[in-house]
């Protein structure tokens, strides 16, 4: 039996952010969170009691044992985890706001510990030890490091029949459309589950018109048995081969948009850990929905909060 369910790698990093209302070029305070697309979904499945192992390069100070001991304390194995000396932790800054401003966001990760990882960094033994292997395109836009890491693992994975798990996860303050498209089209290919925004399938692969007819057109790209998109406040579907399914977004009261995407990934995959890619997706919704109810990244639920959320159980206060 493999050691974990999940494993991912890929970049942590402090984020960064005003209140509402706000300007990042005025403020005399900043809230901080650990940030970071892979170690979200890591954090998201350990809350569910999910074995996970998360692996990246951090800088050996107080800031890189402060993604550590913050992941390790949600539940995640951090044991294959490099320590870098006299390198940096990249940071983003969010300045958030209402309409008919923009939420804005700033990265600061060039030249970062993570960014300077090779595929000599990696515990190939570790990484492999899973039912499946994360990946996202946030690592690949890294830059040529990144790229070769990716490229390596999914090579890796599928000489070792280790399924994948792709989530394209497109940042166009990283890479512009064109170059991402070109990079992440043969990542994609070799998926087993792969997770897309809709807007994304439409900017970066030419996929066009409604949601089935859109990934249908993804379908094409790719040899994933369980493919996911989701589509903003309308909700999210499932492609499995002809079957395609609906889940529209479950009501909330946003707090933080950042980090549901992720947050639906780590439900779908739940879903899929269980044989059961349908209950996936109800279960990426639900958690989705978990995560833009509460402040940070990591979306910091339990097996018995989404089965709640998902039987209409919840209530204003539990006592």
């Amino acid at each position: 039996m493999p050691r974990f369910d999940l494993t991912s790698i890929g970049e942590a990093m402090w984020r960064l952010s005003v209140p509402t209302g706000r300007r990042l070029e005025d403020t005399r305070t900043l809230d901080v969170e650990v940030a970071g697309a892979e170690s979200n979904v890591c954090t998201a499945l350990a809350r569910l009691g999910r074995r996970t192992g998360w692996v990246s390069r951090v800088p050996d100070h107080a800031l890189g044992s402060s993604i550590v001991r913050a992941l390790r304390a949600d539940g995640v194995d951090v044991t294959a985890v490099r320590r870098a000396a006299n390198e940096r932790l990249g940071t983003y800054f969010i300045e958030y706001a209402t309409q008919p401003r923009a939420i804005q966001v700033i990265y600061d990760r060039t030249d970062s510990a993570a960014a300077h990882m090779t595929a000599a960094d990696v515990d190939w033994a570790y990484l492999l030890d899973t039912r499946i292997l994360h990946l996202t395109g946030i690592t690949a836009a890294l830059g040529d490091n990144g790229r070769t890491i990716v490229a390596q693992a999914l090579q890796r994975a599928r000489a070792a029949g280790i399924a994948i798990s792709f989530d394209v996860n497109y940042r166009a303050k990283m890479w512009p459309a064109d170059t991402a498209g070109a990079a992440l089209r043969p990542m994609l290919a070799e998926a087993d589950v792969l997770f897309c925004k809709g807007a994304d399938a439409q900017r970066l692969f030419g996929c066009s018109g409604e949601p089935p007819q859109l990934m249908a057109a993804l379908q094409k790209l790719t040899r994933a048995t369980a493919i996911y998109c989701t589509f903003g406040e309308q909700g999210a579907a499932l492609l499995q081969g002809s079957e395609f399914l609906f889940q529209p977004a479950l009501p909330v009261q946003i707090v933080d948009r950042v980090g549901s995407g992720d947050a639906f990934a780590a439900g779908a995959l739940d879903g899929w850990l269980d044989n059961d890619p349908r209950a996936g997706l109800r279960r990426g919704a639900g958690l989705a929905a978990i995560a833009l109810s509460q402040f940070g990244d990591r979306v910091l639920s339990s097996r018995a909060e989404l089965d709640a959320v998902l039987t209409q159980k919840s209530a204003d206060i539990v006592r």
